[in-house]
């Protein structure tokens, strides 16, 4: 093993597909992460809405690398970089010196200037995200269930998601489900059927990345469900009591932000360009400008494509990203030729609408409807770490598919807002 030193700060798609790409390569490698765990975050959605359970969509980081005796896995927070003597800074005070550095850490909610409402509207970034998520909504049912003033009980059913992209139309589309399927016979004060879920958009139109054809499908499938669409109206404020879109407060004790997300600081801690979400402006190999032995992959990077637009913010970019790098630093440590510029090569976008419907667009092939589920759902589990994952979700779904219910209903921890002390 050379002496090169190798600091990943990310267990996310591209961190984790970049320390794959550098196997064997001899280099000494040092990878930082917030929590102990890798997260499939595609499929976090269905742990909010009580589909699967966190064990289903989460490895240890440190057990996927158990076998790898050049990587080394703590659990830290990053602080700052300094370029000048190549150090990364940990919360902790601990500091770490590196040859090359990759930062790959992601992204998070973006509220637009109004962080006050992260509170009551919480995003869906993390497994502690979603774990609140699915706490609010259960909870939500279970103080219907004992709410005698009709106006209250009526907001507790209300169920607010501010944000049309794949999150916000697959949280929609499973809530509504899980209101209309799942829950009616095991209540008896409530009719769980009568619950409102709103989707908000403030652009004309449900997953607008998508084509037309298939973000009207999308919508019809939506409304179907019984869930009902406000386009071209932006959200004025969040609160306990509900939320403002307008000049109109719809009552719901329970809102999801899912309207935007705001890069990590790595382009604060580098001193670089960052786009407006705040994400670092890199080179064409994926360096930071004036930084060559510093690279930034992910959600935390800004890579614009041959025709102009940009590299979309999701798991295939990321993990193609971290390939990329891996292939730039191997050559570096054999003396060979570095590889072309960063090409991105899109595969196609899913987005599901509840449980038996979906859409594709690979481009030129656009699928819709059940068959586009299925497609959805086997890609998904292929991309899953481990046959115990891939048979476990497996199952979750097939059990929903035959019997209409969700496995995942358990409410734990404790409600650390509204109502409770």
């Amino acid at each position: 093993m050379s002496d090169h030193r190798v600091v990943v700060v990310g267990g996310g798609f591209g961190g984790l597909q970049f320390v794959n790409g550098l196997k064997g390569a001899g280099a000494k490698i040092t990878l930082v992460d917030r929590r102990n765990h890798h997260l499939f975050q595609p499929l976090l959605y269905q742990v909010a809405t009580t589909i699967l359970s966190t064990s289903e969509i989460a490895w240890p980081i440190r057990h996927l690398y158990s076998d790898r005796p050049d990587v080394t896995t703590l659990l830290g927070e990053v602080t700052g970089v300094d370029t000048s003597t190549k150090q990364v800074a940990l919360r902790s005070g601990m500091t770490l010196g590196y040859d090359t550095l990759v930062l790959a850490t992601g992204a998070t909610h973006a509220y637009f200037g109004r962080d006050d409402w992260a509170p009551v509207a919480p995003g869906l970034k993390t497994l502690e995200d979603a774990t609140t998520i699915r706490r609010r909504v259960l909870l939500a049912f279970e103080r219907a269930e004992t709410e005698t003033d009709p106006v209250a009980r009526d907001a507790l059913l209300t169920f607010a998601i501010v944000g049309a992209g794949p999150t916000g139309v697959e949280l929609a589309g499973i809530i509504a489900e899980l209101a209309r399927k799942t829950l009616p016979r095991e209540f008896r004060n409530i009719d769980t059927r009568n619950a409102k879920i709103v989707l908000i958009e403030a652009g004309p139109r449900v997953l607008a990345s998508f084509a037309e054809e298939l973000s009207a499908y999308a919508q019809q499938a939506l409304e179907k469900l019984g869930v009902e669409v406000h386009l071209g109206e932006f959200v004025t404020d969040c609160t306990a009591e509900g939320v403002k879109v307008g000049e109109k407060f719809i009552p719901s004790r329970t809102i999801v932000w899912a309207a935007g997300v705001e890069a990590s600081p790595a382009a604060k801690w580098l001193d670089i360009p960052a786009d407006r979400a705040g994400r670092a402006i890199v080179e064409k190999n994926l360096s930071a400008p004036g930084l060559p032995d510093v690279f930034v992959i992910g959600d935390t990077a800004s890579v614009v494509r041959e025709n102009g637009k940009p590299v979309p913010g999701i798991a295939p970019a990321a993990k193609q990203q971290g390939a990329y790098v891996a292939k730039v630093i191997r050559a570096r440590l054999q003396n060979k030729p570095a590889p072309g510029p960063f090409r991105y090569w899109h595969q196609g976008s899913l987005a599901t609408i509840g449980q038996s419907a979906a859409i594709i667009d690979f481009g030129r092939i656009k699928l819709k409807g059940w068959i586009a589920w299925w497609i959805w759902g086997i890609a998904h589990i292929y991309f899953l770490i481990g046959t115990r994952s891939r048979f476990a979700v497996a199952w979750s779904w097939l059990w929903i598919y035959l019997s209409g219910q969700h496995s995942a209903r358990l409410i734990t921890q404790r409600e650390t807002m509204r109502e409770e002390k």
